[in-house]
């Protein structure tokens, strides 16, 4: 009744986050190289990554995506996130993103993308809400939003038809978050998860 757009625990529905290398679960998941493991891949892992990518499981490819905080240089990840798209593209699987402080730079990758691109766990102003949305990027917000004012506005503002919910890798009740937005749609619990159905819909999970 209220999916779980990205998570990182099993016993959770929704799409749960493979960890790097993790054999794929026989529930529905989503699998790729997080900025912060980009610098243990090998192409034994690429060969895990599209082999996983191509269960009837696996409804994503992700998290991956851009950070400023990991050693590892803008060009790289900017390669390994290119390549990942790039694939999803060829299986027809939309992509969950990553970013920390690397907006700027991601906005390009819309241009290469021909699947859904959703920005997860997002929390950052209305400008950069505004600029992801106008390039056809989807928002999946979290716990945040459950305290954070702004970040409630931000909810106010972006189209019901482009955005998720998550719990990500926090511990709480994600049908809070579910009573929470639908307050502020001003909209009723039940239209709110049917509106989170079509949109998965759309992404074809």
């Amino acid at each position: 009744m209220f999916f779980d757009f990205h998570h990182h625990a099993k016993d959770k529905q929704g799409i749960y986050n493979l960890n790097f290398l993790e054999n794929p679960v026989e529930t529905a998941f989503s699998v790729g190289f997080h900025p912060k493991d980009l610098d243990f891949i090998t192409e034994k892992s690429w060969e895990w990554f599209k082999k996983s990518s191509l269960s009837a499981h696996c409804l994503a490819i992700g998290e991956c995506g851009l950070d400023a905080f990991v050693p590892t240089s803008e060009k790289e990840q900017e390669e390994v996130f290119s390549r990942q798209i790039l694939w999803a593209n060829e299986i027809q699987k939309p992509v969950i993103i990553h970013c920390v402080r690397r907006f700027s730079e991601l906005l390009r990758f819309s241009k290469i993308a021909r699947v859904p691109l959703i920005i997860h766990g997002f929390n950052k102003k209305e400008t950069i809400a505004k600029g992801l949305l106008d390039k056809g990027f989807y928002l999946s917000f979290g716990r945040a939003v459950l305290h954070n004012l702004s970040l409630q506005e931000i909810v106010k503002n972006t189209p019901i038809d482009r955005f998720f919910l998550e719990t990500d890798n926090t511990d709480f009740n994600i049908e809070d978050l579910y009573r929470k937005v639908a307050a502020l749609k001003g909209i009723s619990l039940e239209d709110l998860q049917e509106k989170i159905l079509q949109n998965r819909l759309r992404m074809g999970f």
